[in-house]
């Protein structure tokens, strides 16, 4: 390894261990490898800077630096719909989602917002996010070759519709699969891009697409699942009228066998114990949305339902979810386990945003902490960002204090750099 290719980066440190263990460093020191992109150490400052006498060192004073936050579901193609006033789940996607969607059968339209979606995520910390897209095969691509440029590790797949969907959006489940199936062999694993097979919901896919997906989980062991599950009353009604002979909403995937460890669910706030009881069994992954199940008044999660049972990360849901920071989004998630009379830990919280969102995405081998060896995405929180914030930091005397403030008052202000593989990618 060539001397030069060492940097570190050094302040207060914070990543968590297997099972949710903090270790925090309040002088802390992260060494990177910039030529493989890679963490090489990290830990004490004053233990770890004599084992690397050759690295260039980077000091920030009164920071946090943190591997990059883990965004479990998320649109691309709802940029533009973020803040559309009032509706709930359904009225609100014919009224704002499927219009709006509809314009990224325009190249331009996809191109433009797939660099702009992607660099607000920097902005904002997030450095992996499961991503929904449009039916489009070509805006699908657009973000693929956006992400790619910018090395970030991105999930994501064109949604696959066909039935109960407007003219402009509508696909034949042959060519919804032949699309699907010509981007998992143009991008999954091509550099660190990955696909997910993204059935929008029930609603919209008849039950051949179901088969059709299961068919490409077979041929691709390794593929991803997205879709929303159990979001909003009238939805879960809406599903048992369309498949009435399935037990619950939940089984509808079940007969088709899309349920394990790689499927991803977003939402799941109308959930029966026995659903519960068979996401468990079955290792698949809840995406908790807190901004958009207040600002669509879908329900309140029961994180305290999953908690130890069902693996579940944090998510913003943008256009529904009103932020695409993920610090704004444990805001919220703290007051919803606050209405369902439970507590979420700052700890807990951070330890969802890192290494419990990458756990639930099945990247916990490459990404969500500082191991040797990992991929070396990471942000540097500023806590001082603020006046407000270096006001209320100033009484901190705790870890627990010092995140609770940041995730209570922090934004994309308190975002100073964020970096991917190594290389600063945002800057503020």
């Amino acid at each position: 390894m060539e001397p030069s290719a060492l940097k570190g980066y050094r302040g207060g440190l914070l990543h968590f261990l297997p099972g949710g263990r903090a270790e925090h460093f309040t002088d802390g020191l992260l060494v990177v490898d910039t030529v493989s992109g890679r963490v090489v150490d990290a830990g004490k400052a004053d233990y770890l800077l004599p084992l690397y006498p050759a690295a260039d060192i980077t000091v920030y004073p009164n920071v946090l630096i943190m591997p990059g936050m883990v965004d479990c579901h998320i649109h691309y193609p709802q940029v533009d719909v973020i803040a559309s006033y009032g509706e709930q789940l359904l009225q609100w996607l014919n009224q704002y989602t499927f219009p709006t969607e509809a314009g990224f059968a325009d190249d331009t339209v996809a191109e433009q917002t797939a660099g702009f979606f992607i660099d607000e995520l920097l902005k904002n910390g997030t450095t992996t996010a499961a991503v929904f897209g449009s039916v489009h095969k070509t805006a699908a691509d657009a973000f693929f070759r956006a992400s790619h440029a910018r090395n970030t590790r991105m999930i994501m797949g064109k949604s696959m519709m066909d039935r109960n969907t407007p003219d402009n959006l509508s696909e034949s489940t042959a060519d919804s699969l032949s699309a699907t199936h010509q981007l998992i062999e143009r991008w999954h694993h091509y550099g660190r891009q990955l696909y997910a097979a993204t059935l929008r919901f029930v609603v919209t896919s008849t039950e051949q697409q179901m088969r059709d997906i299961r068919s490409l989980m077979n041929e691709y062991p390794d593929l991803y699942m997205q879709t929303h599950l159990a979001e909003n009353l009238h939805e879960v009604e809406l599903v048992h009228k369309l498949f009435p002979q399935r037990r619950h909403y939940l089984d509808v995937f079940d007969y088709h066998g899309l349920l394990g460890p790689r499927s991803i669910f977003g939402h799941c706030i109308h959930l029966s114990d026995d659903e519960r009881r068979r996401m468990a069994e079955t290792e698949s992954r809840i995406a908790f949305c807190p901004t958009s199940n207040l600002f669509l008044g879908s329900g309140l999660f029961r994180l305290e339902a999953e908690s130890g049972r069902i693996r579940t990360g944090i998510a913003t849901d943008v256009g529904a979810g009103t932020s695409f920071s993920l610090l704004r989004t444990l805001h919220e998630a703290y007051k919803v386990c606050q209405l369902n009379g439970s507590n979420l830990s700052p700890q807990r919280a951070f330890y969802m945003a890192t290494l419990g969102g990458a756990e639930t995405l099945s990247l916990d081998d490459r990404i969500g902490n500082f191991s040797t060896g990992k991929e070396a995405d990471f942000v540097i929180f500023d806590l001082q960002a603020t006046p407000l914030m270096a006001r209320r930091q100033a009484r901190c005397r705790t870890l627990d204090e010092t995140l609770f403030a940041l995730m209570m008052l922090g934004d994309d202000r308190a975002v100073k750099e964020t970096w991917i593989m190594g290389e600063k990618r945002y800057s503020r």
